[in-house]
């Protein structure tokens, strides 16, 4: 039987993000992706003019038709939130649906880059915590992770920092997300230069007191929704029962190729990345 994963996100028209990318790269993995909007956009928010129709007092009529059904998940994704509202929807929708066999990936959407985004506030960076707190797994990127652990971006901006160094720091900081519930964590988007002066991005695992790094030679640009399709890769891999450090390795491939093409294609970073013709490669 085809599992099924319950998606919590946006769904913006154009910009291959959010529930756009969830679907598609859930259906190539063989999942069911089973989508609940939190708004509905004409565009991602990062182009200059957007509509977007807010979704969260229509969670609750989903939530509750689907548990008339005796639906069950094999898990629960969760990516971008516009509110505390939503928030609280979400944790409604976890008591009515999170089992011991669905597990909980949080993709903490609030900033990027060091800077935060519009819809930030600190009481959603609150409720996000309480999110984060229940999940299984979580992807923040750098900006992201510093916020859930209240550290200072800027201690990862120092540029005499090695690969070695960033690791023992968020190890250290990665202990307070772990301390009422064991938690795996990816930081993703990671700019750093190795040993032989090449820049490349990594995302890294810290699973307990062991942690897996896993990069790639950096493309030009930043592209809307590479974190989406990233987490989404995530959620299919852990959905099929695949190694963790597989998954990220795949997920890393299939980003490294659609990136090369945009670039080469000279896509418009807003518009996302090339990944449809990449799908093959997460089958």
């Amino acid at each position: 039987m085809t599992k099924k994963v319950a998606v919590i996100n946006d769904l913006s028209g154009l910009g291959r993000c959010s529930l756009t990318a969830a679907i598609s790269v859930l259906s190539a993995m063989g999942i069911q992706a089973c989508p609940l909007p939190t708004a509905i956009l004409s565009s991602q928010t990062e182009y200059p003019s957007y509509y977007c129709y807010d979704f969260t007092d229509k969670m609750e009529h989903i939530r509750s038709e689907w548990e008339k059904l005796n639906t069950t998940f094999s898990g629960i994704y969760t990516g971008y939130t516009a509110s505390v509202a939503q928030i609280e929807q979400i944790f409604h929708f976890l008591d009515t649906f999170q089992t011991p066999d669905t597990f909980l990936l949080v993709d903490p959407v609030m900033g990027d880059d060091g800077v935060t985004y519009d819809m930030y506030t600190s009481d959603l960076l609150a409720a996000m915590k309480k999110l984060v707190s229940r999940a299984d797994i979580i992807t923040p990127n750098l900006t992201e992770f510093c916020l859930l652990t209240d550290t200072d971006y800027k201690a990862f901006q120092n540029t005499s920092l090695n690969m070695e160094d960033i690791i023992t720091k968020i190890q250290t900081a990665s202990l307070a997300l772990t301390e009422n519930h064991q938690k795996k964590i990816i930081i993703t988007g990671i700019h750093f230069t190795d040993e032989t002066g090449i820049h490349k991005i990594g995302n890294l695992l810290i699973d307990n007191d062991t942690y897996h790094l896993s990069s790639c030679p950096c493309c030009s640009g930043s592209y809307s929704g590479t974190g989406d399709l990233f987490a989404s890769c995530i959620t299919g891999g852990l959905a099929r029962g695949d190694s963790l450090t597989d998954t990220m390795q795949t997920a890393g491939k299939f980003l490294e190729q659609a990136l090369i093409d945009s670039s080469k294609e000279r896509v418009p970073v807003n518009d996302g990345v090339n990944f449809e013709k990449f799908l093959c490669l997460l089958m």
